[in-house]
């Protein structure tokens, strides 16, 4: 599984988990075996097995299993929820009837059950009384107290895949084949919301886990196994699993530099510091499994974030690194994120996604677009952007917003309501708090999405949180472009605070070094990636974990319980000065002297 692109870039990074290798369960021949052992084991006339999926997980699972176990007796957890337009009527008001955007869900799966279905379907798993009773699905749980308990879970980014490939429909839909952005949708507002819940209540009652990202290939671990792995997860420095995405933006520097599918005719985004999205790689031995990183911040928030941000943010991960690529491609569609007080009105969200864009790389025309030009009245703006929407005529960005040259290393802050874009022939590595999803396009440059259609723009959310007095003075004077401060220096080598902006409550720190710079998460959770050199390595002074290596363009994730730790140059690297971006939730420290 192991694969390195042409930079070195390590595209399947995974975290070693030793003691559990005659534990991995590969394929279904191994996994009946051990479940038949599991139920042999417990001696009992009649044994539960029940197999809860996380929504996404195929049907289909169940039959194998059913077959494979020769259950006797086989419910799916399908047959105990409301007819399909009530659900839909249900959720319509957090879904709404926009394409791209919703409300976060609050709903439990229990409240989409049909009472009498359920008490029908518990009476008849009930009433059996010897044998092996096999439940499977979303919510099986629901249906019978379990001797045995199996998760089924699956990353996000295959649900999305399988959402692409026509294969999956929502959870209480038919939509296979939808529009894949109302899918999506769905799926971040409704689904994983519910399915979250569900996990959570359920993770330490587990006796298996079940890695179901391959239908073909299905991994199972036992529970202590996973434990471990979180345990090992939250002491330690780690990388998630990066995905990639191809837009109609994009560009090719990351297919070159990652050695990604050179098909694709481009690559827009990379994914490579999110949780809520991306995944983990656990080896045990010579067994892979995946798991979606969210798990970590579910059941290990307080080791993972530190008290003090997990109290402001509750387990939620709330930094966001990310790449957006237009190297030979074109400029991002322009855009503004609401203001804190309108997405909390509006989505019942608690903080907005304030951001920076940390330029990587670029050619001599890259430029970032950032604020409105002096004089610009806000209802000229939003009738040019109105006129241009209903015409197909171009906007003139150029009258409207300042646009700034970028260069390597260049640091551009971004809080909410400021009216921005990256400009073409740029590689942004974008830093920004987790509500990734709120953007408010307001051009997007006469361009379709890949799938052909115009791509969704929202000037009516626009109008109501673009702030104009971020016009070129402002930008300037406030410190939206490269502002600088040096904090702390030593022996071969030197830190800057590099933002972010006042208004935002994540920090940055680079670090440029040639020689061993000490670092200490001081109760929070770090944040970093390699933004110049080749390679480094991560050590605990105390030998607490394993050295880590990490190559150009990298993010990793330091939990708070990691404590001190130092990155220095890999040994036999050419003269070079190395420097890592560092992020963290400021106010978190246990040692605050170098804050402001």
């Amino acid at each position: 599984m192991d694969k390195r692109g042409k930079g070195r870039f390590d595209l399947t990074p995974g975290i070693a988990v030793d003691g559990f290798e005659k534990d991995i369960c590969r394929g279904f021949d191994e996994i009946y075996r051990k479940i038949q052992e599991s139920v042999d084991h417990l001696a009992k006339d009649k044994t539960t097995v029940v197999v809860e999926y996380y929504p996404g997980v195929h049907r289909e699972l169940g039959e194998q299993l059913r077959r494979g176990l020769g259950a006797e007796h086989f419910f799916l957890s399908d047959e105990i929820y409301i007819p399909l337009d009530q659900a839909e009527s249900k959720i319509s008001r957090d879904l709404t009837q926009d394409r791209v955007r919703g409300v976060m869900s609050t709903y439990r799966l229990e409240e989409f059950a049909d009472g009498e279905k359920l008490a029908a379907l518990r009476g008849e798993a009930a009433a059996v009384s010897e044998g092996l009773v096999l439940i499977c699905g979303v919510g099986a749980y629901l249906i019978a107290e379990p001797d045995i308990l199996i998760y089924a879970e699956l990353t996000r980014w295959e649900i999305q895949k399988r959402y692409r490939r026509k294969e999956l429909a929502n959870l209480f839909g038919d939509n296979y084949g939808e529009d894949f952005l109302r899918m999506y949708k769905r799926a971040f507002f409704f689904d994983w919301r519910m399915g979250d819940r569900k996990k959570r209540e359920l993770y330490h009652k587990a006796d298996f886990f079940l890695d179901a990202n391959r239908p073909d290939a299905p991994v199972l671990i036992p529970a202590r196994a996973a434990e471990a792995a979180l345990d090992l997860c939250v002491s330690r420095p780690f990388r998630l699993v990066p995905y990639y995405d191809a837009g109609p933006w994009g560009g090719q520097w990351m297919k070159e530099q990652f050695g990604l599918d050179k098909d694709s005719d481009n690559f827009a985004w990379s994914f490579d510091g999110v949780p809520e999205e991306n995944s983990l790689i656990f080896r045990f031995g010579d067994a892979a499994y995946e798991m979606p990183a969210i798990n970590v911040v579910h059941m290990r928030p307080t080791e993972l974030l530190g008290a003090k941000t997990e109290a402001r943010f509750g387990a939620e991960f709330p930094i966001r690194f990310d790449m957006l690529d237009t190297m030979g491609g074109g400029n991002l569609s322009l855009q503004v994120h609401p203001t804190t007080d309108f997405i909390r009105e509006s989505y019942g969200m608690s903080y907005t996604q304030d951001e920076s864009y940390y330029i990587l790389e670029a050619e001599d025309d890259a430029s970032v677009y950032l604020g409105v030009k002096e004089g610009t009245e806000l209802s000229e703006l939003i009738g040019a952007l109105r006129e241009s929407q209903s015409t197909g005529r171009e906007f003139d960005a150029e009258k409207y917003i300042n646009r700034f040259p970028a260069g390597k290393h260049d640091h551009f802050m971004i809080p909410g309501g400021t009216i921005h874009c990256s400009g073409k022939n740029t590689m942004v590595l974008e830093i920004s708090a987790t509500p990734y999803i709120f953007t408010f396009k307001l051009w997007d440059w006469n361009r379709n999405g890949l799938d052909g259609r115009p791509r969704p723009v929202h000037i009516d959310e626009g109008e109501q949180v673009i702030d104009m007095t971020r016009d070129r003075d402002r930008i300037l004077s406030d410190g939206f472009i490269n502002p600088l401060e040096p904090v702390a220096e030593g022996q071969g080598w030197r830190e800057e605070r590099t933002g972010l902006h006042e208004l935002e409550f994540i920090e940055t720190r680079r670090h440029w070094f040639t020689g061993t710079v000490p670092h200490d998460t001081e109760g929070t959770v770090h944040v970093l990636n390699l933004v110049q050199g080749d390679e480094v390595i991560v050590e605990s002074p105390s030998g607490a974990f394993d050295p880590m290596r990490i190559h150009y363009a990298e993010t990793f994730i330091v939990p708070a319980g990691a404590g001190e730790y130092t990155i220095r140059p890999a040994a036999g690297r050419p003269a070079q000065e190395f420097a890592t971006i560092k992020a963290f939730v400021r106010g978190t420290r246990r040692n605050r002297r170098e804050e402001k």
